[in-house]
């Protein structure tokens, strides 16, 4: 066991001494070391249950024959981050909290691994902590809030963003506002769409790292600690076998992945998280796959904010699973790899069926032929951009109009909210990117406000930023190379005419090459807005968005 290098032998007995001040006895020596990260906090309300999911854990490795020791992991809630400076250390915490489970991991010598997870970069952070370390590790979350509700209409953090922004136009008054303020989030877990949190949570499910159920299953079900205590026995499984993440998290499973989440039509932050998991598990992943993907992937779930249906609905439609095994009759997953149940994804899916095709549309009337996220390239942005595209109204789907440009998200809510924004404006806020940010921002706010003041069908926005998996419209993130690094993006000005066309993957300024050459020559790089502390560590090092925003020593 790795354990041994800090349990066993005479060297090794000033170490003992100070597992036996953690009141661990001679019989517990001699058993597995079992870490569990538990990203329990008292401010985000999708990490507020885990305590009692960790418990679970510890008695499932206990059962088991493992010793369960926890330690910490921080989370960020993005709902709360939003709209201020704040929100610069959302995606940030991604690496912090890979690099804090490394260091505590590998400086205790723990022999398996369990991640407790929630919101947006807990999940993501943890599964390439998993990936780096690479001892046995099974992922459990805390599980999906349950939806809202509002007079008669189900709703979400989504529905409260918007409502600000009808109550901004005068469509809603004070009371119904209100009413939006105390119904929408009713209960711990994550926000209750499919957002950012929720979409990595079943992903990890499709990955293979995480138990049936993981990303579906209520926050508020007793089910859900029985799937921790599932989980805590499930990991000992792992360690007899030495069944490891890398060995879950190949190229093939990744690949389902991708599959799964055009079908569910999942946030577009899952194209900076995947190929950052990826990356930890030494496999590159070219974004613009997803378009080839897509093509042959129908849309089956229209989820919040894409639909009407929320993490509740998906959980009693039957679940990842179901969608998974819905996926298999068309042949577009790989069936024949390991998981961490300890079968294969084929025996994992089979036999599991849709409950309510409502929710989960059968192959032969899906929402769409294709996916639900689509890779926008073009003289903007040359090296792509995301579009969740089944949350985009029809009449956007190719759009031309003239830009109006802000250089940061404060300036393009203000002029949003003046009613300076009008029918056809594609609104291009820039210096959001990872360096330029720094941290990449998601941009909620003015999504929102467009919707809510009733421009959702008529006005666009495009950002090197990026977006919350609740944002809806045709909202095109990512777009890199950014602004920070004189990316085209940095070019635009105001009344350039913008095209966007999502069926045909294109994103253009009509700018003719010879005046994009000329306003190059002109442009100077902008002095960093941050120069101290993590965020200027982060921007030194951090990639594009098209590359998953991981870190390298010298951030090229």
């Amino acid at each position: 066991m790795k354990s041994d290098n800090v349990r066993k032998g005479i060297q090794q007995t000033p170490h003992r001494s100070l597992f036996r001040a953690l009141g661990m006895t001679d019989e517990e020596m001699e058993k597995p070391l079992v870490g569990i990260v538990n990203s329990y906090n008292e401010i985000v309300p999708g990490h507020m249950n885990i305590d009692k999911i960790a418990a679970a854990v510890k008695l499932g490795v206990a059962e088991a024959g493992g010793v369960p020791v926890v330690f910490p992991s921080i989370a960020v809630c993005d709902g709360i981050a939003m709209g201020h400076e704040g929100m610069k250390y959302s995606l940030v915490t991604r690496d912090l909290i890979c690099d804090s489970i490394e260091a505590m991991a590998v400086a205790h010598q723990f022999d398996a691994l369990v991640l407790i997870p929630n919101c947006d970069k807990t999940v993501p952070g943890m599964l390439m902590a998993a990936a780096r370390v690479n001892v046995p590790a099974v992922v459990v979350s805390g599980g999906p809030m349950m939806a809202g509700h509002v007079q008669g209409h189900k709703t979400s953090l989504s529905s409260m963003f918007e409502a600000v922004g009808e109550y901004t136009s005068g469509a809603i008054d004070a009371d119904v506002l209100y009413e939006y303020e105390t119904k929408a989030c009713p209960t711990c877990g994550s926000c209750s769409g499919m957002f950012t949190a929720n979409s990595m949570n079943c992903l990890t499910e499709v990955l293979g790292m995480g138990l049936e159920g993981n990303g579906t299953i209520p926050a508020v079900y007793s089910e859900r600690l029985v799937l921790a205590k599932h989980a805590g026995r499930q990991v000992m499984e792992m360690l007899k076998k030495d069944l490891r993440p890398r060995d879950i998290m190949t190229e093939k499973a990744f690949h389902n992945a991708l599959t799964v989440d055009m079908a569910l039509g999942c946030s577009t932050n899952s194209m900076l998280h995947l190929p950052a998991i990826a990356h930890e598990c030494g496999i590159d992943i070219d974004i613009s796959v997803a378009n080839e993907i897509s093509a042959v992937t129908p849309n089956l779930c229209h989820l919040a904010p894409a639909g009407p249906h929320f993490m509740e609905d998906l959980y009693a439609a039957g679940g990842i699973y179901a969608v998974m095994n819905e996926l298999a009759q068309k042949d577009l997953l790989e069936l024949d790899l390991p998981t961490v149940t300890g079968k294969t994804v084929r025996e994992n899916i089979a036999g599991k069926t849709v409950r309510d095709p409502e929710v989960i549309r059968p192959l032969d009337r899906p929402f769409s032929e294709t996916g639900g996220l689509a890779v926008l390239k073009g003289n903007l942005a040359p090296h792509g951009s995301v579009v969740k595209r089944s949350a985009v109204d029809e009449r956007m789907l190719v759009h031309e109009g003239p830009a109006r440009v802000f250089d940061d998200e404060e300036s393009a809510i203000e002029a949003i909210k003046g009613g300076k924004i009008v029918d056809g404006d594609v609104v291009v806020i820039r210096y959001e990117g990872p360096k330029g940010g720094p941290g990449m921002r998601e941009m909620l706010n003015p999504t929102s406000a467009i919707v809510g003041m009733g421009l959702g069908a008529t006005v666009a926005l495009i950002t090197d930023g990026r977006f919350s998996g609740a944002s809806r419209g045709a909202a095109i993130g990512h777009v890199s190379p950014e602004a920070a690094v004189g990316g085209p993006i940095a070019l635009v000005q105001d009344g350039d005419i913008i095209s966007i066309d999502i069926p045909g993957h294109t994103l253009n300024v009509k700018v003719s090459d010879e005046e994009l050459a000329a306003r190059r020559a002109k442009w100077q790089p902008r002095q960093p807005r941050i120069t101290t502390g993590y965020l200027a560590r982060y921007a030194a090092q951090v990639t594009s968005g098209d590359r998953g925003a991981v870190l390298t020593p010298d951030g090229e």
